[in-house]
């Protein structure tokens, strides 16, 4: 008899034990978070995945870009080839009139928008006389037709190519505003084709014009580069024309106004009695200025012989300055002395005296001293006298300075206004003077024609055409196509919000996916199921496998299999586990609990009157609900008719009932449920077995949708024990054999037993 399990008391709540939580589920809440990491291998496998996709995409483009280019007329290209210095050779420079030397960030700038001007556009419209011409037909781009022509008759893609022709006489119109409007649709021809690259690393620029004629690209190429010389040359005549013209003006006016001011300041002075002295000042301010000069000096004079005499009336004559006895005896005199007191003091060693020698020595000592005195007394009168003479000279400045000075302040009153014309009179020559020199070298400047522009290539007439470049085209297209299919296929994939990859499952609802059943794509489930070798069967095998590791008891006794939506796979998987575990040696009891849209019994080839809603109505037994199949260890309780309440004949006492029962005579009870989302029979089922697993389709199941059911689930206190997902294909979803199975039956035959 099998083991009782785990029904053992008449409460639900005994019927399933919550408080242990699967090991399958364990290992995936444990599993490290690595959202924030890129995985670029299921980028890989995205891009593997919707492959067709992008190559549908890239083969789109590549061939619109192929038919594109094959569709486009040729175009031609003339390269004109400029020099662009910012200054010009300078024969006279003349500042305003000749550009000026040093780095200026906007020049060049400024040179390539004025070769795209429409000024510029205009006039070689009129030097090449398009206005009125048949320009404008010859360059007409061929229609679609034409096209096609062309692409398939190479000898009519040839177009006539000729010169522009001269503008017949009379062809422009007499209307002016009509001739302005085809001068301006002229211009708008030169520069539609026009294009300027400018050369890194130096002053050169390719002037491009592309054309549907070669010789007419050369000619407006060349025309453009020539107009350009032409209108700077012209810009630098007519900034020097103007210049001597508003000269002339000014010259005109500051003659007029210094001859004015020049008889107002001589009327002035001789009314006044002003004689000018130079520098502005007057003859009495001049003498004032030199006389307190004089005075300064006579003051420091004094100064110094005052410095003098104090030194010399107040020291001896051994202590005077030497600059006081550089013209004096003083010295020889106190030598001479010296020496007779010198010998006197010799001989006093011998004579005494009174002796007449000693007498005779001493008369001489007192002479010498006698004309040292009478040389200091003179020495210090002459330093006397030049001190008196210092002090007289600078009380004489002082007098005459206070003299001068009453007399200047009056003349400065008078001399205010003068300095005021003056000032006026110097202004305007000032004034004068320079604009007649900033004339005579603006007159001389506008003479001389030189240009900061040269031409160092000329356009020649193209020999293949510019555009449209295939090989270019067929690179764009691709890396265009190979960007849009990329692109494309990352949105869907991000607008597809449905479970694909068992990655998904453990992302997305934190369950274990204990199984992958591949997608059938010309077997019907049945089929793929009587094959025992194929992939088919070999997954429900693993998912057998897995289940009974999926708790530490093995496999649920009761086990639901229910799925979020309908269609999912559900009753096959219920029916081939069912079949698994019943090849294993156990009794398995496999129940139809969906009474709202049942499938088991056609899966099963097998119908009848009586069924789960019957035995729950209490309308049948046990006994009488229960069907053998062709497994002997199989039975089977299928929905039976379909009653009008499902969910109360669910949630009475008889399911319960039946389930206790059931885990009495059979090993293994598996319901197949019905879907969780928008009905409550799921979760009441969910609430009585051991374990629920929850089938998801590949690609089918959004994750909204799984996630709400695991939601509801779990709000019931159901025991989710993993997931199944089935009509997986790994080769389309980009696992390659990742999730297929690598190791196949051999082909040997098998040894007979013994």
């Amino acid at each position: 008899m099998p083991s009782p399990g785990p029904y053992a008391g008449p409460e639900r709540r005994a019927l399933v034990p919550h408080q242990e939580q699967p090991l399958s589920t364990r290992l995936v809440d444990e599993r490290p978070g690595d959202d924030d990491e890129i995985d670029l291998l299921a980028y890989w496998r995205l891009l593997v995945k919707r492959r067709w996709l992008i190559l549908g995409i890239l083969f789109a483009v590549v061939a619109l870009a192929l038919l594109r280019t094959l569709l486009t007329p040729p175009t031609w290209r003339a390269t004109a080839v400029l020099q662009i210095d910012d200054y010009a050779p300078q024969v006279l420079r003349v500042d305003g009139m000749t550009p000026r030397m040093g780095y200026d960030p906007d020049f060049n700038q400024t040179q390539y928008e004025l070769l795209q001007s429409r000024a510029l556009s205009e006039r070689v419209a009129e030097d090449l006389a398009l206005p009125g011409s048949d320009i404008y037909e010859r360059l007409r781009p061929p229609s679609w037709f034409e096209r096609l022509r062309n692409l398939l008759s190479p000898a009519a893609r040839a177009r006539a190519d000729s010169p522009a022709p001269a503008k017949p006489p009379g062809a422009a119109s007499t209307d002016s505003k009509g001739a302005a409007d085809q001068l301006a649709r002229a211009a708008g021809l030169v520069r539609s084709g026009l294009s300027i690259e400018p050369i890194r690393y130096s002053h050169l620029v390719r002037v491009h014009y592309d054309s549907l004629s070669p010789t007419f690209a050369a000619q407006v190429a060349n025309a453009i580069a020539d107009g350009f010389i032409a209108s700077s040359l012209d810009r630098q005549y007519g900034a020097s024309s103007y210049a001597k013209t508003y000269l002339e003006d000014q010259l005109a006016q500051l003659k007029s106004r210094l001859e004015q001011s020049e008889r107002e300041l001589v009327a002035f002075a001789q009314r006044e009695n002003i004689v000018p002295a130079g520098d502005g000042k007057s003859l009495v301010g001049q003498n004032l200025t030199d006389l307190n000069t004089a005075l300064a000096e006579a003051q420091a004079q004094r100064i110094r012989a005052e410095a003098r005499w104090n030194e010399a009336k107040n020291v001896t004559g051994a202590a005077l300055p030497a600059d006081m006895l550089s013209n004096s005896i003083l010295r020889t005199l106190q030598q001479q002395r010296a020496q007779l007191q010198g010998q006197y003091q010799e001989k006093l060693q011998v004579f005494k005296p009174d002796y007449p020698e000693m007498l005779a020595l001493q008369g001489q000592i007192n002479e010498v001293q006698k004309q040292v005195e009478d040389e200091l007394k003179n020495i210090r009168a002459s330093v006397k006298a030049e001190f008196d003479a210092a002090a007289a000279q600078e009380r004489m400045l002082v007098a005459q300075l206070d003299m001068l000075r009453d007399k200047t302040l009056e003349v400065d009153g008078r001399t205010i206004q003068y300095n005021i014309l003056k000032r006026d009179v110097d202004t305007n020559r000032q004034l004068y003077d320079g604009l007649l020199q900033r004339y005579k070298e603006v007159g001389v400047a506008g003479d001389i024609k030189t240009s900061n522009i040269s031409i160092i290539d000329r356009a020649v007439v193209p020999k293949e055409p510019f555009a449209p470049n295939l090989s270019r085209n067929l690179m764009l297209g691709l890396l265009l196509g190979l960007m849009l299919g990329v692109g494309t296929a990352l949105l869907l994939e991000y607008l597809d919000d449905t479970l694909k990859t068992p990655d998904d499952i453990e992302r997305h609802l934190h369950l274990a996916v204990l199984g992958i059943v591949p997608k059938l794509v010309k077997q019907t489930p049945r089929e793929a199921l009587r094959d025992p070798r194929s992939a088919f069967s070999e997954s429900y095998r693993s998912v057998r496998t897995a289940l009974q590791f999926s708790t530490q008891r093995g496999v649920p006794q009761v086990l639901l299999v229910t799925s979020p939506g309908a269609g999912e796979g559900k009753s096959t998987t219920a029916l081939t586990l069912a079949r698994n575990f019943a090849q294993l040696g156990k009794r398995v009891l496999l129940i139809e609990a969906d009474l709202r849209n049942p499938s088991l019994g056609k899966a099963l080839g097998m119908a009848t009157e009586t069924g789960l809603s019957s035995l729950l109505a209490g309308a049948a037994t046990l006994a009488q609900t229960v069907q053998k199949t062709e497994d002997p260890q199989l039975d089977v309780i299928l929905a039976g008719p379909l009653p009008p309440s499902p969910s109360e004949l669910l949630a009475g006492s008889k399911l319960v009932s039946l389930l206790m029962a059931g885990s009495q005579k059979y090993n293994q009870i598996i319901i197949d449920g019905p879907p969780i989302l928008g009905i409550a029979d799921a979760p009441i089922l969910a609430n009585m077995a051991a374990g629920t697993l929850l089938v998801v389709q590949s690609g089918g199941t959004r994750i909204g949708a799984a996630q709400a059911s695991i939601k509801r689930l779990r709000a019931t206190r159901a025991r989710l024990i993993g997931g199944l997902l089935t009509q997986f294909d790994a080769r389309a979803s980009g696992y390659g054999y990742t999730y297929e199975a690598s190791y196949t039956y051999g082909t040997q035959p098998r040894l007979a037993r013994s």
